[in-house]
């Protein structure tokens, strides 16, 4: 399995992790998928940040991580599994506010929005088990501690 990443940093953030950790947690939530695979992750300041999650969701403010799952009819597959976006700023006061460490956060925002663009989600109870549940495995095996043990 080959694993294609494009990593776009827009945000004027020294708080982002450098491109090795990036390939690795992508890597580590990819796991055992069969074939290759394709995303991007790119790394965005507050302005941006909110002007996506205002369009994608109709949220008013910048969140930490939107992810963008590729799904468009095509005639043959392709490995592009989508997008991620994740908002330097807002990572950054959130472990701060959090007391949690800043790359476990990052870690962890990379981990979460790759997830669903595999196509987990956290919509419902049920869906939010598995998906907190697979989180918290991938983080203690890349020695970080559980994501959400703060609560």
């Amino acid at each position: 399995m080959t694993i294609i990443l494009d990593i776009q940093m827009a945000s004027s953030s020294e708080d982002a992790p450098d491109e090795q950790s990036i390939k690795r947690w992508v890597s580590v939530a990819v796991g055992s998928k069969t074939g290759d695979t394709e995303l991007s992750v790119r790394i965005v300041d507050e302005q941006e940040g909110q002007a996506l999650n205002e369009k994608y969701r109709g949220a008013n403010g910048p969140t930490n991580v939107l992810s963008f799952p590729f799904d468009a009819q095509i005639p043959e597959p392709l490995p592009l599994i989508g997008d991620i976006v994740i908002c330097a700023p807002v990572v950054a006061r959130e472990a701060k506010q959090q007391n949690k460490d800043l790359k476990a956060h990052w870690a962890h925002m990379i981990i979460h929005g790759v997830l669903h663009l595999l196509g987990y989600d956290h919509q419902n109870d049920s869906e939010a088990v598995i998906m907190e549940t697979l989180e918290t495995d991938i983080m203690q095996n890349l020695g970080f501690p559980p994501p959400y043990a703060y609560q």
